[in-house]
């Protein structure tokens, strides 16, 4: 019980709950790469939004991109000590690492997996997920939009977890 006083309380005020954005490989095209995919709004966009939501939503935020498979299990693993939650777009890794998902699997709370487009609209080998089985819950097929769904689901879960 003390230590879970010492890790959400400072100086007698609750600490805002962190959780961690994070997007794999191509991503940082995201407004330059396949527009008629993913549309026009750039990963900087992106960040924007989900830094306005988070923080009407009592959340603070950490967001990161990388085209680094091993980047991506640092950040997870970084989460495992300091967040609440996870929203994640493995992108490509979703369907090749298994080394994401053993990250993922180290994590104790909730992860929301995100993909701008409909994967099961897609090529056969975008309908496997590595990350689905481990997941909260998955997003797919809402664009960007599906980001903010993402935060807005994890707040809940968390807050859920906290009553």
């Amino acid at each position: 019980m003390l230590e879970w006083f010492l890790d959400h309380f400072d100086t007698g005020t609750i600490m805002t709950p962190l959780i961690y954005v994070l997007n794999g490989p191509n991503l940082n095209l995201l407004g330059k790469r396949q527009p008629h995919i993913y549309g026009h709004e750039t990963l900087a966009d992106v960040e924007a939004d989900c830094r306005k939501l988070a923080g009407s939503l009592g959340l603070d935020m950490r967001f990161h991109q990388s085209n680094r498979e091993y980047e991506i299990i640092d950040w997870v693993h970084e989460a495992r000590e300091t967040a609440s939650g996870i929203v994640i777009n493995p992108a490509a890794f979703t369907h090749t690492s298994v080394a994401i998902l053993d990250a993922l699997n180290a994590f104790d709370h909730p992860i929301i997996e995100v993909h701008i487009s409909n994967v099961h609209k897609r090529e056969e080998f975008r309908h496997h997920s590595f990350i689905s089985p481990i997941a909260s819950g998955v997003i797919a097929g809402f664009g960007t939009q599906g980001y903010q769904l993402a935060i807005q689901r994890l707040a809940t879960l968390i807050k859920s977890a906290k009553a």
